[in-house]
């Protein structure tokens, strides 16, 4: 009798505590590194893991840097070996918070809610300050930002033969469907 009261106790902590934090591995990051009249710099990679605190608005991302796909494989092939140096520093992670996020007031409107935290990329960390306009869908809770940051806060060198061919200055996006 101890033991199946025991167990429905663990049972329902487990349920409960799952309901705190959705995820996604399939989200979305885009980039884009384009200088105007020359070609475009820019690439996708839709397997980033993300999960939010549903309670504390903590959020935590993780995108692996092979994953970021190019239209022309050589410049893939520069990204990871030349500039981001994949096998060095494998991975980007963001780890911040969602301030002042109630899960229960999200509706299918996008609300907007100021997000803080810090980006790690390139073996250097850098704060970041964004909004996240946040909704429900019939797929699970939408998140959307909008940032950039600039290559050489992450000790990211770009050669003088490309640097008028490559913006220092990257435009980041991401779009996460939270279950």
């Amino acid at each position: 009798m101890k033991n199946s009261i025991l167990i429905c106790f663990l049972v329902c902590c487990t349920v409960s505590f799952a309901q705190e934090k959705l995820m996604t591995k399939n989200g979305k990051i885009k980039f884009e590194a384009s200088v105007p009249t020359f070609e475009e710099i820019k690439a996708t990679n839709e397997n980033v893991t993300c999960i939010l605190n549903t309670r504390t608005g903590e959020i935590a991302s993780l995108a692996l840097i092979k994953g970021f796909k190019f239209k022309i494989a050589l410049m893939e092939e520069h990204f990871n070996e030349n500039y981001l140096e994949s096998t060095r520093y494998p991975k980007a992670t963001f780890k911040g918070k969602i301030k002042d996020f109630n899960f229960s007031q999200l509706s299918t409107v996008a609300k907007e809610f100021a997000l803080k935290g810090e980006l790690e990329l390139h073996g250097k960390t850098k704060e970041i300050n964004t909004i996240a306009k946040i909704k429900n869908t019939a797929k699970g809770v939408e998140i959307e930002t909008n940032f950039a940051v600039n290559a050489s806060d992450f000790d990211i060198d770009i050669p003088s033969v490309v640097k008028y061919k490559i913006s220092n200055k990257i435009s980041i996006s991401n779009v996460f469907v939270l279950k």
